[in-house]
């Protein structure tokens, strides 16, 4: 079974992402350095109202492939959090098609479904399943949390303080360009937080 490395940065953004919309399916997409798929740096997080491909799905693969080739990055992957707090299952993940997309692109394409019943405000252990793209299909991968215990407490700390509701996806930025669906004022406070440690 493959492993897919997460780092803090692209781990905490989703679970930001997850606890801001937990009545609603969310998705987004993983980001990793170019040549090196099984590592992912960032998380880019997307939508919480339309999931499936669209054509707001495709400006905003445009705009993030672009951001990320100019950091010598490259979208890997995709992560999807069902609506359903019980429904944690691939074949149920909604958008899974921009996932396959994904996979035309990169031959070692992954999937992180978010386990619902995992994302807590003191988070004890990784809340996200995985799927990595082999022969033309999707199989099971182990999922790894770069310095675990670190990064779920700096989750846990973040959640606690409400950070979830400053976390910007792509449809806030669709609302009003001045929601940076990058995130940066989230990166440096998960910097600061990691610090600490």
């Amino acid at each position: 079974m493959s492993e897919i490395v997460f780092d803090p940065r692209a781990y905490c953004k989703i679970m930001l992402h997850a606890a801001k919309y937990p009545y609603l399916a969310v998705n987004g997409l993983l980001v990793a350095e170019t040549g090196k798929p099984g590592t992912i740096v960032d998380a880019v997080p997307l939508f919480h109202q339309c999931l499936h491909v669209s054509p707001m799905a495709e400006v905003a693969l445009v705009q993030v492939e672009a951001k990320a080739a100019r950091r010598g990055r490259q979208i890997v992957g995709y992560y999807v959090g069902s609506d359903n707090f019980l429904d944690n299952r691939f074949e149920r993940a909604p958008g899974i098609r921009i996932a396959d997309k994904i996979a035309e692109n990169c031959a070692d394409a992954c999937v992180a479904v978010i386990d619902n019943t995992a994302v807590t405000i003191n988070m004890q252990f990784p809340a996200l399943r995985m799927w990595q793209h082999r022969d033309n299909r999707w199989v099971k991968a182990r999922c790894l949390v770069d310095n675990e215990r670190v990064t779920l407490d700096a989750v846990s700390r973040l959640l606690q303080r409400g950070a979830a509701k400053e976390l910007n996806d792509f449809d806030n930025y669709l609302d009003n360009t001045q929601n940076d669906w990058d995130n940066v004022h989230l990166n440096v406070d998960l910097k600061q937080i990691l610090a600490m440690y």
